[in-house]
């Protein structure tokens, strides 16, 4: 007795239509592996940095959004610049951004210059660090705000993964800024305090490097000329580590408008470059959303 196999049906997906359904499949399977690494952020949803040798260094082109990242300068004023830049591109007046300080004030037309204006920011101040660790996870969990920053340093591994649980729960972006990561003198061989454990996504270290004087500056001054024999500030630009993505150095430079590669500065125009951030109402958005599209839409 032979038994006859039953023909299989043929396949209803079109055959130009499965690429994409299988593309949409493997992006559906990346962000769910970022969420089980908790690195998934909101939704995968990324913001762009708008310069192709640092987006290339970040999971899904971008730095991921609702999860925690680290910022760490010896030089407040870098440090400080590159965070509100970050709060500048997220924040609203609807949903603004949060700065919890600790001793010292911030200076809001130094803020402005770097886009963040003081419509879309609001500033509380912690004496002790567990009050400020109370009132960064408070924040991190209200769905009013669009990012937190909290300048605290030192953390342990479980007050970190506190706050990173407490991003993903809301989808707010939180960054954890170290302004005194000049470190230690014999703690490490570069006397940086040596960095400990943390489930920040990202961690970043910023570092000033030396400006171009006016000769050698290709690009156009700022509206009204800046200051005689003063270049574009710099900063040198390192991601430290990212999960899900490469460790990179850069060094860039903020010109008035936006940031741009300092290695790019000869020979190309200034509507040529690539902008870190432009601070231009015409700026296209940079915030970008990797998630799949629903069934049938």
């Amino acid at each position: 007795m032979s038994l006859v196999m039953p023909a299989l049906p043929p396949s209803s997906i079109p055959a130009e239509v499965a690429p994409r359904d299988r593309a949409g499949v493997l992006a559906d399977l990346r962000a769910r592996i970022r969420r089980m690494e908790g690195a998934g952020g909101e939704g995968g949803r990324t913001l762009s940095f708008g310069i192709g040798s640092i987006d290339t260094h970040l999971p899904d082109g971008g730095l991921p959004l609702g999860c925690l990242h680290a910022v760490a300068s010896e030089e407040p004023g870098a440090g400080t610049g590159f965070a509100a830049v970050l709060l500048a591109r997220l924040a609203t007046p609807k949903a603004p951004a949060l700065w919890i300080l600790r001793g010292r004030d911030l200076y809001a037309p130094g803020l402005a210059v770097y886009g963040l204006t003081p419509d879309r920011l609001l500033a509380v101040r912690a004496v002790r660090t567990a009050d400020a660790l109370w009132a960064m996870e408070e924040a991190l969990r209200c769905s009013a705000l669009s990012v937190v920053l909290g300048e605290l340093s030192g953390l342990s591994l479980t007050a970190s993964r506190r706050l990173q649980l407490a991003a993903e729960s809301s989808g707010v972006t939180g960054l954890l800024l170290d302004l005194g990561a000049g470190g230690v003198s014999g703690s490490r061989g570069d006397g940086r305090r040596p960095e400990g454990l943390s489930a920040a996504v990202t961690r970043w270290r910023l570092d000033t490097a030396p400006s171009l004087d006016e000769e050698d500056d290709a690009f156009p001054r700022p509206a009204g000329g800046g200051l005689p024999g003063l270049g574009e500030p710099r900063w040198t630009v390192a991601l430290e580590r990212c999960r899900g993505g490469r460790p990179g150095r850069w060094t860039l430079a903020w010109d008035g408008e936006g940031w741009h590669e300092a290695g790019d500065d000869l020979g190309r125009s200034g509507e040529d470059r690539r902008i870190l951030w432009p601070t231009s109402d015409k700026r296209h958005d940079p915030v970008s959303d990797l998630r799949p599209a629903a069934a049938g839409r």
